[in-house]
This record gives structure tokens, sequence and C-alpha cells, in this order.
């Protein structure tokens, strides 16, 4: 078994105020999809130009607050959120979903698209190489908060958590999802998107492969104590969101490449 690094979750203070590692992952994660989102506007067949990155990424962030934060109450605090609706305001409670932010991000590059004529479909794919590196630091920040422990478990490298009640040796899921989610995320999205695709394809690769890695993890983390195994003992909440991204990627990826050659990435219409 080993030690957990024990390391406070706040990495400094300014007066009373106090700035958690987890929102530094975020911070850095945004940070990190601005310089690469520069580096890929450069790109010949780029949808988005230098002088849109910015605003790009201001979209992108407040999909990814408001849809995770939405997501979390509405696919996993419901009670609370009925019992004390001004909780899904208190943000620094703790409280983000995976799954809302993705639906905020569609909707906030819906509305992208739409401002700056560029066709939908290429603007996904746009930006899907950019996301994985802030789910992976996300990650961390969850390991570094204590949060989302994975199940009991005897393996070499297992940790008992301070925070954990039960002081059970348990799986570090949080590092194996930084490891999926992340890294191994990152490099299919960066390799499969080196060179042009049909509109979609991209898209597709990311709902597929972040939909299959995830329901991968989950069978070693704990699930929710509030919610517990949805169905059969085993399936998880988060496994059963997973599903619809599965399905959603196989979509794509059958449409992108029925529709063949790459799609113009600006909007024709006048």
């Amino acid at each position: 078994m080993l030690p957990y690094p024990e390391i406070d979750p706040v990495a400094f203070s300014i007066g009373p105020a106090k700035v958690h590692w987890y929102g530094l992952a975020y911070l850095t994660g945004l940070a990190f999809a601005w310089w690469l989102a520069v580096r890929r506007s450069a790109r010949p067949d780029s949808p988005v130009s230098r002088e849109q990155v910015d605003d790009l990424i201001f979209y992108g962030a407040l999909g990814v607050v408001l849809g995770g934060r939405f997501g979390y109450a509405l696919f996993y605090g419901t009670e609370q959120w009925m019992a004390d609706p001004t909780w899904l305001l208190r943000v620094w409670q703790g409280g983000m979903s995976f799954h809302g932010g993705f639906l905020g991000v569609l909707l906030a590059m819906f509305l992208y698209a739409r401002r700056h004529r560029i066709v939908f479909g290429s603007l996904m794919d746009f930006v899907a190489p950019l996301v994985p590196v802030g789910l992976g630091l996300g990650r961390l920040g969850n390991f570094i908060g204590q949060e989302l422990w994975g199940r009991a478990a005897d393996v070499p490298w297992a940790m008992v958590f301070p925070k954990d009640p039960l002081q059970l040796a348990r799986h570090p899921s949080q590092l194996y999802q930084f490891a999926l989610e992340g890294v191994v995320l990152f490099i299919i999205l960066i390799l499969y998107s080196a060179r042009p695709r049909p509109a979609w394809a991209v898209s597709g690769v990311f709902s597929l492969s972040y939909g299959c890695l995830r329901f991968f993890s989950e069978f070693f983390r704990e699930p929710d104590a509030h919610l517990g195994f949805q169905a059969f003992g085993w399936v998880t909440r988060g496994q059963i969101l997973c599903l619809p991204m599965i399905g959603l990627g196989l979509f794509l990826l059958w449409y992108a490449h029925r529709q063949g050659a790459a799609s113009p990435a600006k909007d024709a219409r006048p």
C-alpha cells in the first residue's frame, strides 16, 4: 500500500481569500486550451482565426462552468437542489459534472458558430482536442482535494485517504482518470486530428473515446454515497451517462464518413 501524499487543497491565500488547487487546475486547463487553439488556428484547414480564439475560449469557459454546475445539480444533486435552490449558486462547496459541462460547451459552441458564421461540425472538431488536458488536470484537483476516490482494493498502490471515514485502502481512481481522460484521450485526438478529416469525425472520436474510457474507469471509482449503484449491482450513474456519449460517437463517425470529404469550415449561407 502506498501512503497518500497529503497536499493542502489550498494552494495559497490572499488575505481571507483562499485559492484551491482545483480552481488552479481549471485555470491551467483553460490556459492550455487557449495556447493549443492559437497553434491550431494557424493550420490551413482551421475554421477559427487567431483573432477569434480569445472569444472561443471565453464561450467555452462559460459552457464548462454553467453546464458543469447545472449538470451536477440535475444528474447528481436533484434532491439537494430542490430542498435548497440557493445551493446551486454555492459553487465553492463543490459539485461539477463532466456530462453537464459537455452539454454546456455544445450549447456555447453552437451560439459561437452562429455568431461567427462557422460550420458547427468543423468548430466542434477544432475544439475537441483542446479539452482532455483540462479534464486530466481536473482529476488531479480531485486527487489533491481527496474527493471522488476509488473502491476498496488490495493492490500494492492502494491508498488510505485521510478524509475517508471508513479508512479503507482504495484505488486512487482520480489518477486512473487523469491518465485515461487526460493523457490517453489527448494523444488519441492529437494523432487522429493531425490531418484533415470529414466534419464531425474528430468530435465522434472524442465522444466515443471519452465514453469508453470513462465507462471503464468507473469500475474503480466509488459511486456517490447518496446514489450508490444504479443497476445490476455494479452500474454507476456515470456509466449510464456515458452510454449516450458512446452512441453519439458511433453515429457521428458513421455520419462523417458517409459524407466523405471534409466539409467547408465557413458557413456559406448569406
